[in-house]
């Protein structure tokens, strides 16, 4: 009897070891999800979009100029003058704790000017911060501050 508590133990052990290494949260698999976010800023995906950002989802901008929740972003990023020319991140570091990971990093978004022909760069120091609920990382908060842009601003 003893062995048989003993060798649940091992393989409930074990067990949680492979599901925890399947989650969503891993430094590869977030850093690939947070591109595809990245990129359905750009185009205006909110199916993916909806999807992806928790129901209680807060973005806090430049200075906190600008408040967002879900419902708001989500309207936004259909007008096709949000829809910015191109969106990349770089330099992302991630920190764990639990089933939540902070990613944090530098993006460059260039926006086209008005005339429709050239563009203007904007670097931003940014925290997104992913949540695993029940399989599925959700996307809860993100902070950004812009630290560089093209316009001398």
């Amino acid at each position: 009897m003893k062995k048989i508590a003993v060798m649940t133990l091992v393989l409930g052990s074990l067990l949680g070891t492979v599901a925890h290494s399947e989650t969503c949260l891993t430094t590869k698999e977030l850093v690939a999800l947070d591109a595809q976010y990245e990129k359905a800023l750009q185009v205006g995906d909110v199916k993916f979009l909806d999807r992806l950002l928790a129901p209680e989802f807060y973005w806090v901008h430049n200075l906190a100029s600008h408040k967002e929740k879900k419902k708001d972003l989500l309207a936004r990023v259909q007008k096709p003058e949000e829809q910015p020319k191109e969106r990349r991140s770089h330099d992302i570091t991630p920190q764990r704790l639990g089933n939540t990971v902070v990613l944090q990093g530098l993006s460059s978004v260039d926006k086209w000017n008005s005339d429709g022909k050239t563009f203007r760069t904007s670097r931003y120091q940014f925290m997104r911060t992913y949540v695993e609920e029940k399989g599925e990382c959700k996307l809860l908060a993100v902070q950004t501050m812009k630290v560089w842009s093209s316009e001398g601003d």
